[in-house]
């Protein structure tokens, strides 16, 4: 799967709010009530993380995530990454 451009992540990243690029990947911070609505959060992510076999860095600090999207067998941000930060947006 092809890395993307510079301006093809900034073109999509426009049409998930939110997100940002940072480097290689795009992340956003997503803030929940507490601590438990974090863990909860992170929990419905990694379902289908783990049916795309494609696993986010996840970030928990209190009440609040930090999600990482990087193709890391690629070296940076695929096709892959910005349908799964859709559904993170849709879990969230």
């Amino acid at each position: 799967m092809p890395v993307l451009s510079d301006a093809e992540i900034a073109e999509a990243v426009r049409q998930l709010p939110g997100w940002e690029q940072r480097g290689n990947s795009i992340a956003k911070e997503f803030a929940f009530d507490d601590f438990m609505g974090s863990v909860g959060f992170v929990n419905r992510v990694a379902e289908p993380a783990e049916a795309m076999n494609h696993h986010p860095d996840l970030a928990i600090s209190w009440n609040r995530v930090t999600v990482s999207l990087s193709t890391h067998s690629e070296g940076g941000v695929t096709d892959n990454d910005l349908r799964l930060a859709a559904q993170v947006d849709r879990l969230a």
